[in-house]
């Protein structure tokens, strides 16, 4: 059954290892930040740094999975019908719109729908790691120059993760303007046995 998760909000489960989950832009040019925990022991999470690493490429997508602190495989990606995901930036966070968008009033952000969609799992703000950012367009100059561009997602596309252990997931509708090409709509995921 697929479940909605509203513009600009989060939602937390548990998926069991082998379980797939399939994450969906069913409107096109929509990121999701995705953390994972190990459902067992949520001291480790996943990594940014690990996965980069033992994948060998910061453009991660079908046939690459994603690492934990621990340096074990928590996900596998089976399919990706985009192709595009960020794996460099931080969640959107009330710092990010205070800086980067120069907006001192209150506004939505990943991190605050992560950490509070975890919260019964015992999850706490300071436990939330780099997300895996799916499709976020993050294109990079030759300088190191990184930029923000509208994701290349259309109504439709996905991706599929295999478990690789139990875990605990938690999935936003991103909040960022410049993450989203101006606009915010919902995303849709689906658990697969």
């Amino acid at each position: 059954m697929i479940k909605e998760i509203e513009k600009q909000t989060g939602a937390a489960f548990k998926l069991k290892k082998g379980q797939k989950l399939k994450v969906i832009d069913p409107k096109g040019e929509q990121v999701s930040d995705m953390v994972l925990f190990n459902a067992e022991d949520t001291r480790e999470k996943i990594s940014s740094g690990k996965t980069l690493d033992f994948e060998e490429s910061i453009l991660i997508t079908k046939g690459n999975f994603l690492w934990s602190n621990r340096g074990r495989k928590m996900m596998h990606i089976l399919e990706d019908t985009n192709g595009r995901n960020d794996f460099l930036l931080a969640p959107c966070s009330p710092e990010t719109f205070q800086i980067m968008y120069n907006n001192p009033e209150y506004h939505p952000s990943c991190f605050e729908n992560l950490y509070t969609n975890l919260k019964p799992f015992g999850i706490e703000p300071d436990d939330v790691p780099t997300a895996f950012n799916i499709f976020m367009n993050v294109q990079f100059q030759p300088d190191g120059k990184l930029s923000v561009d509208p994701p290349l997602s259309k109504a439709g596309d996905y991706v599929l993760f295999e478990a690789q252990m139990d875990l605990l997931v938690a999935l936003t509708a991103c909040s960022a303007e410049d993450s989203n090409g101006g606009s915010f709509k919902p995303i849709h995921y689906e658990l697969v046995e």
